[in-house]
């Protein structure tokens, strides 16, 4: 596939080629963009900032409704584009395509509701005959970069609040999965959006953004991938507005009360969906050391029944890795968990880019699959004697995007939600669970700014004061 350039479908210096994980096979190729090319995307953002800014709340609204219509007729191929160049399981795949098509309208919906505020100015001595009020105008050129586990939907939580508060946009997708946001962009287009509203760049991040991210033409950057490129990010961006959706670690406690059977079956749900390859996956189970044996017992069977495979069957609940390397990471970080003190209970094989989802119990603080992101399929166990060293354990971390917690007793909930310092809480439920509406984002370094199309709205307009000063 070309990339969009301008207003145009172009090819670059070079092609990369983009790989089905499961067999290694080619599904295509995008092209290398130059210098040269983003020179000129960047250009052409910043005309056509102005003309996007142009067009009625209304207008941005009838298009993007129009473009939630077209995914939802072309649901089957996006499905199908995500699972061939992801590797994600094709009814994950669907989903995907469902909730970006929500993200859509949602974002449709915000294009109606930049409103003004009165600022009450004779509430401040000496103001006089004076009426004030707010405008909110788009930043003007948005950069939105984006990972590989969720190709299509976090490329809708950019582009669709982008577009509707008044920006034009320009989209770095993620090397290995720039094919399906390269047909939402043409779907994009095909929906009557402006060719100045939506620019693709496909190109390793490593050569293509310094250029990107350093141009202060471009006045907002919304970033979600890794902690450590997050922060390279932060440091290219100058003085320009940046919204960080960063890595995890997220802890899941289980105390006495807890239902064990629900708490096992959201740990499955949520901490091997996508391979585990989820920021807010669930990866540390704290269970108390009365209930963790029988946890033990309740996960086993219920993780053995995973079955992998080809992610196009619908019988396989999970596929491979999105890279090789990736899955030799997971089993390394495994077997060095098993190595010194953990207990492998199931799983830990690879085959190729899939690893047989895992558990390991008796994991310590300091193993690596506790202490950084795994992002895989596996998840790891620790006792713990008492409330307050559990929430002592969750908060031991640099990261703080997601925490759940099973118990029955409200006060112990209202306890973890106020004193767990992670930016999403959950009772008696996973870590990984989202409202495509909902305000998400992290503390710590887990990432700062929300996403969600009201709050992303937000952070990616500006706030003018006007006073009117009056006879």
């Amino acid at each position: 596939m070309e990339m969009l350039i301008a207003g145009g479908w172009t090819g670059g210096s070079g092609s990369i080629p983009v790989l089905n994980p499961y067999d290694g096979s080619e599904v295509d190729t995008v092209p290398r963009a130059s210098n040269a090319d983003i020179d000129r995307a960047i250009a052409f953002a910043v005309d056509g900032a102005t003309k996007v800014k142009a067009l009625s709340g209304y207008e941005r609204y009838h298009m993007l409704m129009k473009a939630a219509a077209l995914m939802e007729e072309r649901l089957e191929d996006l499905a199908r584009t995500i699972t061939l160049e992801e590797g994600k399981i094709i009814a994950e795949a669907r989903l995907e395509v469902d909730r970006a098509r929500e993200t859509i309208i949602g974002s449709a919906e915000e294009a109606k509701r930049l409103g003004s505020e009165v600022v009450p100015l004779d509430g401040a001595p000496g103001t006089g005959n004076r009426f004030g009020f707010t405008l909110r105008v788009p930043c003007g050129v948005v950069l939105a970069v984006t990972p590989f586990n969720f190709p299509l939907n976090l490329v809708c939580h950019k582009i669709g609040p982008a577009f509707a508060a008044g920006n034009s946009a320009i989209l770095k997708p993620a090397t290995d999965t720039p094919l399906v946001a390269l047909k939402f962009a043409r779907l994009l287009l095909d929906a009557g959006l402006p060719p100045e509203a939506i620019q693709v760049v496909t190109g390793s991040g490593s050569e293509v953004g310094r250029q990107l991210c350093s141009d202060p033409r471009i006045r907002k950057i919304s970033f979600t991938g890794s902690r450590d490129v997050g922060e390279a990010i932060c440091g290219m961006a100058g003085l320009k507005k940046v919204t960080m959706e960063l890595g995890s670690n997220s802890p899941v406690i289980v105390l006495p009360d807890a239902d064990l059977d629900k708490a096992a079956n959201a740990i499955v749900a949520t901490g091997f969906a996508n391979a585990g390859q989820v920021c807010i996956s669930a990866q540390r189970i704290l269970a108390h050391e009365t209930v963790y044996g029988d946890l033990l017992d309740s996960l086993g069977p219920r993780v053995q029944g995973l079955q992998t495979g080809n992610p196009l069957d619908d019988d396989v609940r999970v596929g491979p890795m999105v890279r090789e390397n990736d899955a030799i990471r997971v089993q390394e970080w495994i077997r060095d968990a098993a190595a010194t003190g953990g207990r492998l209970l199931a799983g830990g094989e690879r085959d190729g880019a899939i690893v047989e989802p895992a558990i390991v119990a008796d994991v310590s603080p300091d193993m690596r699959i506790s202490c950084d992101e795994l992002f895989g399929p596996a998840v790891g166990l620790t006792p713990f004697e008492s409330v307050d060293a559990a929430i002592a354990s969750a908060n031991d971390t640099n990261y703080g995007l997601s925490a759940a917690i099973f118990t029955e007793s409200l006060d112990n909930a209202m306890r973890f939600a106020k004193e767990v310092d992670s930016g999403n809480i959950h009772i008696n439920w996973g870590t990984q669970w989202r409202a495509d509406l909902m305000p998400y984002g992290g503390l710590k370094e887990s990432g700062f700014g929300k996403e969600g199309p009201r709050y992303a709205v937000e952070e990616m307009t500006e706030t003018k004061m006007v006073v009117m000063h009056l006879p």
